[in-house]
């Protein structure tokens, strides 16, 4: 545990060390706002709730979130910087982990200070502060299966922005998977069971069930499953790297 907060304040420190940070967080909290009082209709629709708000989430992460996961491993390869890290006295699980939770917390950071909008809903109504806090831990673990995905992807590229395409590309099927309209096309070709079976893949699915309050342990096993099991990828894509 201790080489994995090494890495992990190693890592977050990194972030904050250059502009880009500041700037990353600046985009999302902008956006957020733009999406949910323009685009969401935040109070032309008179409901004291985040809706609109996390209706968006799913399609910010999908281009925000590669961005921040692209450097992760492909820097170090491109920099040669892989090399001392992986000859530091760590495990290499270690040293996934430990860059990808140093990820998280900052995804997190950038998600906490949204508290303005959570407190603005609370001003002007009197919300379900139950189901936005779900709303909340839904969100964190949506980005946090994102951030596997693409750190999977960036410990298979030296370059950057191959590794923020990947990311984007399979990220979005992932996401087309649970979209109504694309169901219904299934539904309509292949039957019922096998419109389920792609919708149980899909982030959409499990993250509207979160942000509707109801804390299922399907959806927060399918998260942590997803997490676990791309990270287990990129130990394997840079121990077959290592070797190569």
């Amino acid at each position: 545990m201790s080489g994995t907060m090494t890495i992990f304040r190693r890592e977050l420190r990194s972030y904050f060390s250059t502009p880009v940070a500041y700037v990353f967080i600046v985009i999302f909290l902008l956006l957020s706002g733009a999406f949910t009082f323009y685009l969401g209709n935040f109070y032309e629709r008179g409901q004291a709730d985040l809706q609109a708000f996390f209706t968006f989430h799913p399609w910010l992460y999908l281009f925000l979130v590669p961005a921040v996961s692209m450097r992760l491993w492909a820097e170090e390869r491109k920099t040669g910087t892989i090399e001392l890290l992986l000859t530091l006295p760590i495990t290499m699980w270690q040293a996934v982990f430990g860059k990808f939770l140093a990820a998280w917390a900052f995804i997190a950071i950038a998600l906490a200070l949204t508290f303005p909008i959570w407190l603005t809903v609370n001003y002007l109504g009197s919300p379900d502060n139950g189901v936005i806090f779900a709303s909340y831990l839904g969100s964190l673990l949506m980005a946090g299966a994102f951030l596997a995905i693409g750190s999977c992807l960036s410990a298979s590229t030296r370059n950057q922005v191959v590794a923020f395409i990947l990311t984007v590309v399979i990220c979005f099927l992932l996401l087309l998977a649970g979209y109504p309209l694309v169901l219904d096309a299934i539904r309509a070709i292949a039957g019922q069971g096998v419109a389920d079976a792609i919708s149980g893949l899909s982030f959409l699915t499990h993250f509207a069930s979160i942000s509707k309050g109801v804390i299922d342990l399907r959806d927060l096993v399918y998260f942590v499953l997803m997490i676990g099991v791309w990270l287990y990828a990129t130990a394997v894509v840079i121990d077959m790297k290592k070797a190569a």
